[in-house]
Parts: C-alpha cells; sequence; structure tokens
C-alpha cells in the first residue's frame, strides 16, 4: 500500500510563503503525476496545480503567479512552493499523486494524502 503524506503547512502572516511537501512511500513506484487540491471552509475541494510528466504545470486562475508546482522523481515528492500569500488561501491542502509500477508502466494508482492544514492571517 503506497502511503501519501503533506507537510509544511501553518500559520503565516498575509504576503508570506510556505512550502508544501508531498512524499509517497510504501512501495517501489515513480510519481508519474502529482496535484494539489484545497478545501476552504464552506467549499468544495478545488484544484490548485497539477503537474504531468514533462508537460508546463497548470494553474488555477487564483494561484497563478504565487503558486508554483515541482516534482523530484527520485524522492517520490511533490512540492509546492506559495508566494504573497492571502487570507483567502487559507483551507486543508491536499496532495493527489498517480504512480507507476516500474514493471507495469501501463498500469497506474491514484492516492490522496491526508492533507495539511493553511491559514493566512490578515
Amino acid at each position: 500500500q503506497v502511503h501519501v503524506v503533506e507537510s509544511g503547512g501553518g500559520l503565516v502572516q498575509q504576503g508570506g510563503s510556505l512550502r508544501l511537501s508531498c512524499v509517497a512511500s510504501g512501495g517501489i513506484f515513480s510519481i508519474r503525476a502529482g496535484a494539489w487540491y484545497r478545501q476552504t471552509p464552506g467549499k468544495a475541494r478545488e484544484p490548485v496545480a497539477n503537474i504531468i510528466g514533462n508537460e508546463n504545470p497548470i494553474y488555477a486562475d487564483f494561484v497563478k503567479g504565487r503558486f508554483t508546482i515541482s516534482r523530484d522523481i527520485a524522492k517520490n515528492a511533490v512540492y509546492l512552493q506559495m508566494n504573497s500569500l492571502k487570507p483567502e488561501d487559507t483551507g486543508v491542502y491536499y496532495c493527489n499523486v498517480d504512480v507507476v509500477d516500474p514493471i507495469l508502466p501501463w498500469k497506474a494508482e491514484n492516492y490522496w494524502g491526508q492533507g495539511t492544514q493553511v491559514t493566512v492571517s490578515s
């Protein structure tokens, strides 16, 4: 069973920065794609950023120019650098990954992390 764990959340002041980490473990695999979602109070979970293979990352309009998603294949990790944070960025951030077994590269499995809380004060 693959486990996905997010970390790096916390409390920051408006305009500050945080770097979220998502690490997958529990097997021999490679991360094919990674994405970050967030869930704010009273709202449904929504996509923030995603990266697939060697394609350019895709960002939600509300984070463009402020957030950067990246992937470290060797470490089975996906990161989200968040700059110029706003109070409306507050929420629980979740990592979602597609992983591939090198023996069965045509089969991909999808996993969610448990989430990490981000709170931005004004």
